[in-house]
C-alpha cells in the first residue's frame, strides 16, 4: 500500500514527467512487441525452410536409390505417390541444371502453360531455375554418393506459406504503427476531454463551494437589520457570521492543497464529523426544506488526517444527502465505528431518491452531473482525497430508487494504545 502511495505521488505532484513516462513506456511496449513478432516470425520460417529442405534432401535420397535399383516406370509411379508431401515449388533438371521433359513431370507445384510452344516453356522454366539458384543452392542427385556421376539437381525455392510469413512482420509493423498512432490520438483527446471536464468540475465546484456560506452571509444581514434592538441575538448572527467567513477561508485553503503533499496529523474522527455537522444544522432550513441529521459515533477512533480535505469529503456528502431529498421532511444519518481490521468506516445515509446501477457506476467520474449546477466534481475530488491522500477508499454502498443512498468512507485508524 505504502509503495503504490508513493508512486501515486509521483504521478500527481510531476504531471509532465508522468506523461514522458507515460510515452516512453508506451513506445518500449510497442518496440518490443515489434521485435518480438519479428524474431519469432524469422524463426518460424527458418525452421519451415529446413524442414522443407529435409523433406527435399529425402525425396533426393528416395529419388537416388530408386534411379539405380528401379525401372524407369516404377520411378515415375514414385513421382506420383510421394510427391505430394512436397507443397513448394520443385523442378528436377539434368547435371547441367536444364530442365527436363515433359516440364511437368519433373516439377511440382509450378503451373505449365500449355498454350506456349516448347521453346517458351523451356524458357520460362530457365528463368525459374536461376531465381530458384539464388534463393537456395540445388541439392544434387549423383551415382554412388558425392562423389559419383550426377544424376539430376533438384531446384526449389520456398512455398507460398513461407513467402507469406516473410512479409507478415510489416504487416504488423504497420498495423502496430497504425494501433500506436490511433491509440495515442485517442489517448491525447481522452486527455483533452478530461482536462476539460475538471476545469469545468473545479469552476462549478468552486461555486458550490462558495454558495452556502455566501447565503448564509446574506441571511445574516438581513437577520442583523431585524434584530437592531436585540443585542443578543445581534451577537448570535456576528458568531455565526464569523463562522461563514472562516468557512470562506477554509474554502481557499482546501482549493490551494489540491495537486500538493497534504500534511497529516493524528484527530479524533467524531470531533471532525460532530463539528461538521454543527455547521450544516443551522444551515440545511437555508434550502427550503427540513432535513435533520442524526449522528451516531462511536468514541476513540482517531486516524491521521489532513482536517481541512477530510472535512470536505463529509461536507460534500452531506451536502449531496440533503440535495437528494426531494420531500418536505427528511433525514440523513452519519455514523462511525472501527471495524474488525481496525479501519474506521463513516456511512452517510440519506431518504432521498437514490441512484439508478448505471449512475452509482458513473457517479466518481470527473465532470459528471444530474443538476444544472453545483456538481460535477465533488464526489471526484471526495474519491482523490480519501484514496490517494488518506489511503482510503469511498464507495457508493447501496442506492434504491426513491428510498435514498449509503456512501461509504473507509480510511486507516491510529491505535492509540500503540502510540502511547
Amino acid at each position: 500500500m505504502k509503495l503504490i502511495s508513493k508512486l501515486k505521488s509521483i504521478t500527481l505532484y510531476a504531471p509532465d514527467l508522468s506523461k514522458w513516462q507515460i510515452k516512453i513506456i508506451f513506445s518500449i511496449i510497442a518496440l518490443g512487441i515489434v521485435i518480438g513478432v519479428v524474431i519469432f516470425t524469422q524463426n518460424l520460417v527458418d525452421e519451415l525452410v529446413k524442414r522443407e529442405h529435409r523433406i527435399l534432401q529425402t525425396y533426393a535420397k528416395i529419388y537416388e536409390h530408386f534411379d539405380i535399383y528401379t525401372e524407369s516406370d516404377d520411378l515415375l509411379f514414385l513421382v506420383e505417390q510421394i510427391t505430394p508431401t512436397i507443397t513448394f515449388p520443385f523442378i528436377s533438371t539434368d547435371e547441367n541444371g536444364m530442365p527436363n521433359y515433359p516440364f511437368e513431370d519433373y516439377s511440382l507445384n509450378i503451373e505449365v502453360d500449355h498454350t506456349q510452344t516448347i521453346q517458351q516453356q523451356r524458357a520460362y522454366f530457365r528463368e525459374y531455375i536461376e531465381k530458384m539458384g539464388k534463393q537456395y543452392p540445388p541439392i544434387v542427385v549423383s551415382l554412388g554418393g558425392e562423389d559419383g556421376k550426377i544424376l539430376n539437381k533438384f531446384y526449389y525455392t520456398h512455398s507460398e506459406l513461407v513467402e507469406r510469413l516473410m512479409y507478415f512482420p510489416y504487416v504488423a509493423i504497420v498495423a502496430i504503427s497504425a494501433f500506436v498512432a490511433i491509440g495515442y490520438m485517442a489517448f491525447s483527446n481522452i486527455r483533452r476531454n478530461e482536462q476539460s471536464k475538471v476545469w469545468v468540475g473545479m469552476s462549478k465546484e468552486a461555486a458550490h463551494q462558495l454558495g452556502t456560506p455566501l447565503s448564509s452571509l446574506l441571511a445574516w444581514i438581513e437577520i442583523l437589520r431585524n434584530s437592531k434592538n436585540d443585542p443578543i441575538a445581534i451577537d448570535d448572527t456576528l458568531s455565526e457570521m464569523e463562522k461563514d467567513i472562516q468557512r470562506l477561508n477554509t474554502i481557499a485553503t482546501r482549493f490551494s492543497k489540491i495537486g500538493s503533499q497534504p500534511i497529516k496529523t493524528e484527530e479524533h474522527i467524531p470531533d471532525i464529523l460532530d463539528r461538521t455537522c454543527d455547521y450544516f444544522d443551522r444551515r440545511l432550513p437555508n434550502i427550503g426544506r427540513k432535513v435533520e441529521i442524526v449522528r451516531n459515533f462511536e468514541a476513540g477512533t482517531y486516524a491521521n488526517v489532513n482536517t481541512d480535505l477530510f472535512t470536505w469529503v463529509i461536507e460534500n456528502l452531506l451536502k449531496n444527502a440533503a440535495e437528494s431529498i426531494e420531500s418536505r421532511n427528511g433525514k440523513i444519518f452519519i455514523e462511525s465505528h472501527r471495524k474488525h481490521n481496525g479501519n474506521i468506516c463513516i456511512h452517510v445515509r440519506d431518504t432521498g431518491k437514490g441512484m439508478s446501477a448505471k449512475l452509482k457506476r458513473q457517479v466518481f467520474n470527473p465532470g459528471f452531473t444530474t443538476k444544472k449546477r453545483g456538481w460535477g466534481l465533488g464526489l471526484s475530488l471526495c474519491k482523490r482525497i480519501v484514496e490517494e491522500y488518506h489511503d482510503g477508499r469511498i464507495i457508493v454502498k447501496d442506492s434504491t430508487i426513491g428510498k435514498g443512498t449509503t456512501f461509504q468512507v473507509e480510511i486507516p485508524s491510529v491505535d492509540r494504545d500503540l502510540v502511547e
